[in-house]
Parts: C-alpha cells; structure tokens; sequence
C-alpha cells in the first residue's frame, strides 16, 4: 500500500520559515505529480505547489516568491520549504501523490503561524 508521512509542522511567527517533508513507501520516481495542498479551519483545500516527475513547478499565487518546493529521488522525499510565513498560512499541509492515476493522501501537519 502506497504511503505518504508528512512532517515538518509546528508553530512559528509571523515572518519565520518551516521547511516540511513528505517521504512515500514506494520510489518518489514512480510518481506522475508530488504535490502539497493545505486546508484552513472552514475553508476548502487547496493547492499550494506541485512538482512533476520531469521537474516542471507550480505554485499557487498565494506562495509564490516565499514557498519552493523540491525532491529528493534517492531519499523519496518531496519538501516544501516555506519563508516569510504570515498567520494565514496556518493550515493542515497535505503531501499528494499522483502514482499510476490513483491520488494518495499523507494525514497531513499543521503549521500555525501566530502574528
């Protein structure tokens, strides 16, 4: 069964950085898309960044300029390293992977930002 175990959560202040992590039980190069959403307390999930297997990016407007994300294919680990976070990046953060056209889901971390 495939898994996928985020970490990397935790509470921060506003302007500080969290780098999170997400490793799958099968080859990270096996994926299509490694991805990470996030959801807010009332609100709809949504996309935050994405990473094709071929390296293409894309980051939702709302981190742009302070959230990269990055994979590391020997250690099967997609990151998410955040900067200049404000108090409404607080979410769950969710690790998605696209493998063989089924999507798995991590449990996701919590990130919560105070100001």
């Amino acid at each position: 069964q495939v898994q996928l175990v985020e970490s990397g959560g935790g509470l921060v202040q506003a302007g500080g950085s969290l780098r999170l992590s997400c490793t799958t039980s099968e080859s990270i190069s096996r994926f299509n898309t490694m991805s990470w959403y996030r959801q807010a307390p009332g609100k709809q999930r949504e996309l935050v960044a994405a990473i094709s297997s071929g390296g293409g990016l894309k980051y939702a407007n709302s981190g742009e300029g302070r959230f990269t994300i990055s994979r590391d294919n020997a250690k099967n680990t997609v990151y998410l390293q955040m900067n200049s976070l404000k108090p409404e990046d607080t979410a769950v953060y969710y690790c998605h992977g696209d493998y063989y056209a089924y999507d798995y889901w991590g449990k996701g971390t919590l990130v919560t930002v105070s100001s």
